[in-house]
């Protein structure tokens, strides 16, 4: 038997999502061009535009393609500041390092000041730290970015009270882990932009929506044939949007069901690990993701031994993965170097079911055991 509980790094494709993209691989014609096969694929593209739009609360005007969720969040980032003429940019401590890395850059290269709200031992920011900074020095942000839910932990943040935090001020949303898994609506959040991923809702890779008020410009990363509002150029990938407005229009995710996975996993991993302790677990979290801190172990090694019995899992971001350095997450949730490279991440998804959490918590205990007889050598 092998086990995936990794669906926060990428989930399945789904049945639908195939079968559009196989059908639009088959048809020629750029959706820039205007002869009859070019017209015919500008329509698929923009049904799935109209898709996407209505699942997430937007406008299609609102929904501007890219190539992943990370060029998302990078064109907004970036975007936005050097739409602003401002120079203090304001993270929450626990971003995606698509987040977060565009706006060290911007340090580095662009003279901003990075600023980093903390959170709380539960992972949740401080909202009061915010108040009093923008208290302080509103007039100097040129926007704030918080994730409506955090990748490796699950914590969903209180993004709409950021936003009247803010004000004036434009506050962006790596959404890429809550779309279609919990409550999301762009127009009633409130946010100047949001960030979407594909492959995070049963679609293909290398597909990713920002986002952006229809009203908004902001400087583009890409220049070119200004498709997609000017702010993307590139021709469209239309097998793949099409695929993924099929992965959400057909999305068979259940939150419940889900949720109630996540909890027979975590009250098996307490009687069998009574010494582990799962981070975030009292905070608001997404249905499918728990991540539990192993004392005595090492993450890397038990993510090669669940490995070596078919559980599929995760030390944190995949797109981190290969470096060995600490989560930043947990390091800003009050874990120690030692404590924050002893966690691992399981994550459930649609296609989960009781025997892949029963399978992975008959193999835990002696993972663990043989991971702290490593750790102690």
């Amino acid at each position: 038997m092998s086990v995936y509980l990794d669906h926060a790094a990428t989930t399945p494709m789904a049945d639908a999502a195939i079968a559009a993209m196989t059908s639009s691989l088959s048809k020629i014609g750029n959706p820039s061009s205007l002869h009859t096969q070019g017209r015919a694929t500008r329509k698929d593209v923009e049904d799935a535009r109209e898709v996407i739009a209505k699942a997430v609360g937007a406008l299609p005007s609102e929904i501007i393609f890219t190539g992943s969720g990370t060029e998302a969040d990078n064109a907004a980032i970036k975007g936005l500041f050097w739409k602003s003429g401002k120079k203090v940019i304001v993270i929450s401590a626990v971003e995606h390092h698509a987040v977060l890395d565009p706006a060290r850059w911007l340090v580095e290269h662009e003279g901003a000041e990075l600023i980093e709200i903390p959170v709380t031992k539960t992972g949740l920011i401080d909202l009061d730290f915010l108040k009093e900074l923008i208290t302080k020095r509103g007039n100097e942000i040129a926007l704030i970015s918080v994730m409506h839910s955090n990748n490796e932990t699950g914590v969903i943040q209180p993004v709409g009270e950021v936003v009247k935090i803010a004000g004036d001020i434009p506050v962006h949303t790596d959404a890429v882990q809550s779309f279609t898994k919990t409550p999301l609506s762009y127009k009633d959040l409130g946010v100047m932009s949001m960030a979407l991923s594909a492959h995070k809702v049963g679609g293909p890779l290398g597909i990713g929506v920002l986002v952006l008020r229809r009203a908004i410009e902001i400087p583009a990363l890409l220049h070119g044939g200004g498709q997609e509002r000017e702010i993307r150029s590139g021709t469209l990938n239309a097998p793949s949007i099409v695929a993924f407005a099929a992965a959400v229009e057909s999305s068979n995710y259940d939150s419940a069901r889900v949720s109630a996975l996540r909890d027979r996993f975590e009250s098996g991993l307490r009687a069998s690990v009574p010494d582990a302790y799962i981070n975030g677990v009292d905070a608001p979290r997404l249905p499918g993701i728990t991540n539990v801190t192993f004392p005595g172990t090492q993450s890397d090694s038990l993510l090669l031994l669940m490995d070596s019995e078919k559980v599929s899992c995760s030390t944190g971001a995949a797109c981190s993965a290969g470096v060995h350095r600490p989560s930043h997450v947990l390091l800003a949730m009050g874990h120690t170097e030692i404590t924050a490279q002893s966690s691992l991440r399981f994550s459930c998804g649609a296609t989960s079911t009781e025997s892949d959490i029963d399978f992975a918590l008959s193999v835990l205990p002696t993972v663990i055991n043989r991971g702290r007889a490593a750790a102690s050598k």
